[in-house]
């Protein structure tokens, strides 16, 4: 049996062989449908990662207040969308005070300016590091941890310190092969020693985590002074079982501080953080559907494609497949060596996808700032529908040889 098989599959890649250029393009279109099936599940395996990684340190006990939800919905009628105030300080200021629900911290956080320019000495950086004002449980109920140094404390917040903590850029490209601890930085002609370095949180969606500066809130406010700035309130609960009711009386808090009256909807948002990733899988879940989409398309016509190819080498053959037979062959070695020639051409098509497709992966999870993760899931699917589409195109050119009169097929011409 399995020298059988084994004349079967040489004789499979000698017939590849004669037809190298109708083999290649079969080989490509099943290739193309293969690389978009993997190409796309990569890159939003690569994106699911990334917002994973990203927002899973801050846990599933953590809620924001802030001017919008995540998702805002315009009205219909021509009726013109509701426009919130901004979140102003002395609303946190108020929230922060007055807020005490139990086993819970408030961090008050808002961003300075994206473009400033950082100098240490005589090195200076490129004029777009973001610069936040933030107070002492920023870092907690961000989900952020430190690679070096200390977190800011009570003290350092309501004595207005200069001190700051760096993102993780700084450590390499300001600072060079030394410790940037204690050592003092200029932002916008302040003075600050640095107290602590973040670990690396990478790039997501073009904006760079790990080039930003952290100083206390007060501070940041006499430094930056635009009109109309908007803070951020993050609430972070002690106990998850907790969480409905802490919702409940932070809303309670913010529209006492805003004096709306029980009719008024809410002017701002509340969002927990498992809420946003849950709202940015589902989007990803309609990427999914337009991969398989696309991949399905292009695979059902590579099928055809294959299906095409085996039924003319078949009637090229005609006159092998009667000499074979009158040898002695029967309908189930010759059904095999048609078969084997269709399997091996889709796996080549399937493995050529399966590689671009990764390729492709890589390169918009790099070009993204994504975290690349080998889509194993992606290669399993594509595999099994390589298989599965050479089985359906492969049976029927089989099929077909296998039941030829010998007597015929050694007339034919």
């Amino acid at each position: 049996m399995f020298p059988l098989l084994k004349e079967n599959i040489r004789i499979a890649f000698d017939s590849i062989k004669s037809q190298i250029l109708r083999t290649t393009l079969t080989v490509l279109i099943i290739a193309i449908g293969i690389t978009a099936l993997v190409g796309i599940l990569s890159a939003v395996s690569a994106l699911e990662n990334t917002i994973s990684s990203d927002f899973a340190s801050m846990g599933s006990n953590t809620f924001n207040l802030q001017r919008y939800e995540f998702t805002t919905h315009t009205r219909g009628g021509g009726e013109r969308e509701k426009i919130n105030p901004i979140i102003t300080y002395r609303e946190v200021r108020e929230f922060k005070e007055t807020y005490s629900f139990p086993k819970t911290q408030t961090s008050i956080s808002f961003t300075g300016t994206s473009n400033a320019e950082v100098k240490y000495e005589s090195e200076k950086t490129d004029p777009e590091v973001s610069v936040l004002g933030v107070n002492e449980f920023f870092l907690t109920n961000s989900g952020l941890d430190l690679e070096e140094g200390r977190e800011f404390n009570y003290f350092d917040i309501q004595n207005n310190n200069n001190v700051a903590i760096l993102g993780a850029d700084f450590a390499e490209g300001l600072f060079k092969n030394i410790s940037p601890i204690g050592k003092t930085i200029s932002v916008r002609g302040v003075k600050f020693t640095v107290i602590g370095i973040l670990e690396s949180k990478g790039s997501t969606f073009g904006n760079n985590q790990d080039l930003r500066v952290l100083i206390p809130v007060e501070l940041a406010r006499s430094i930056f002074t635009q009109p109309n700035i908007n803070y951020n309130i993050s609430v972070r609960v002690g106990d998850k079982e907790m969480m409905e009711g802490a919702q409940s009386e932070a809303i309670i808090t913010f529209r006492n501080i805003r004096r709306l009256n029980p009719v008024e909807e809410n002017n701002f948002g509340i969002e927990k953080s498992d809420d946003l990733i849950n709202r940015i899988f589902t989007i990803t879940g309609y990427l999914n559907l337009a991969a398989w989409i696309i991949s399905i398309i292009t695979i059902f016509g590579s099928s055809i494609a294959l299906m095409n190819i085996m039924l003319v080498s078949v009637s090229e053959r005609t006159r092998e497949i009667g000499i074979r037979k009158a040898l002695g062959a029967k309908n189930n070695t010759i059904a095999t060596q048609f078969f084997m020639e269709t399997l091996i051409i889709g796996q080549i098509g399937g493995i050529v996808g399966i590689i671009l497709g990764i390729i492709i992966g890589m390169a918009v999870s790099a070009a993204a700032g994504f975290e690349f993760v080998t889509p194993w899931k992606a290669i399993l699917w594509a595999t099994g529908i390589t298989i599965l589409v050479a089985i359906l195109a492969g049976s029927y050119p089989a099929n077909k040889a296998a039941k030829q009169d010998p007597i015929e097929s050694l007339h034919y011409e």
